[in-house]
């Protein structure tokens, strides 16, 4: 119970860093105040029945009633009123959640896969994974897209849960006002690692974010060291059937590694984005996400090492 009163845990739903959280929120309350008064009211009631009816060993039974006009009228009404002081704001809500976006709206084709997100930027020309940046004050829409089962986009701080379905395009229309991280899962089940289907919305200040966006569009850095080595090994691997490097590989199964090296997670939020952690995931993957479509490599512990070393030089 004290747990669930942990107000500013990353998945909060009651801080709202969104116009549409904000509009959502409103709902909430009614929902919980209208719910705690009748829950207050039953157990009151209750707990006045235990005391004034309880009756000791042997005692006989009560007079039988058939029925009472009054009271089935009531809880046919009190019932009725409640449905429509809920249902109102709520159709109003998904009224908003359904306007179309305004003409300068960033596009965002999101995109959930077993079990991974892919994030495109069709007007910037960006292409990353797992990892979405959007622009605080800019209004975003996000389209969103299922190539494979049904997935569902949830970031509860700002706002929204909405499927994502194969042959079906649904949207997200957002403002994110305040810069900062945000947690986001896949709130459809999905498959065996649905729980480990993560993701990360990076909220920047509009002069970050295209900083940002410069840094996609450039091409990956040239590596030297370790990470010279790391890329040889990379380039002779299946990785370069599945993963796009742009200069290097064009793989289109998995995600997308260009700027790898500028994510702070791997694996879908899983894992803190470090050497340790690429080097364990390249070596196994199965043994973080049961039913993973990236095979184990094969790689001994020096060739992982490497190939995460280059990895996480890709910024």
């Amino acid at each position: 119970m004290l747990g669930g009163c942990a107000w500013d845990a990353p998945m909060t739903t009651v801080i709202p860093r969104s116009d549409l959280a904000r509009a959502i929120l409103p709902v909430y309350e009614i929902i919980t105040w209208t719910a705690a008064a009748i829950a207050l009211v039953v157990f009151v009631a209750l707990a006045w029945i235990l005391v004034r009816f309880r009756a000791g060993t042997g005692a006989p039974l009560p007079a039988q009633t058939p029925g009472h006009s009054l009271l089935e009228i009531t809880w046919t009404i009190a019932p009725a009123f409640v449905l429509l002081v809920i249902g109102i704001p709520t159709i109003q809500v998904i009224f908003r959640t359904q306007e179309p976006p305004p003409p300068r709206a960033l596009e965002v084709t999101v995109l959930g896969k077993q079990w991974w997100w892919e994030f495109r930027y069709p007007a910037l020309g960006v292409v990353t994974a797992n990892e979405l940046h959007l622009p605080a004050g800019r209004p975003v829409v996000l389209r969103l897209e299922g190539p494979d089962v049904i997935h569902s986009f949830w970031v509860p701080q700002l706002g929204g849960k909405r499927d994502v379905v194969p042959g079906r395009s649904n949207q997200i229309v957002l403002t994110a006002d305040t810069p900062g991280e945000y947690w986001g899962q896949c709130a459809e089940f999905c498959g065996a690692s649905h729980a480990r289907m993560g993701m990360r919305v990076i909220v920047d200040a509009p002069d970050a974010f295209d900083r940002w966006v410069s840094a996609q569009r450039a091409p990956a850095v040239e590596p030297a060291g370790p990470a010279a080595d790391g890329k040889t090994i990379y380039a002779r691997s299946a990785c370069v059937g599945c993963h796009t490097i742009r200069g290097l590989s064009a793989g289109v199964l998995g995600p997308d590694l260009t700027h790898f090296g500028s994510r702070t997670m791997v694996a879908a939020g899983l894992l803190p984005n470090t050497v340790e952690n690429v080097a364990a995931w390249v070596r196994n993957p199965a043994a973080f996400k049961p039913g993973v479509k990236m095979p184990a490599l094969g790689l001994s512990d020096a060739e992982a090492r490497a190939v995460a070393v280059y990895l996480t030089s890709l910024k």
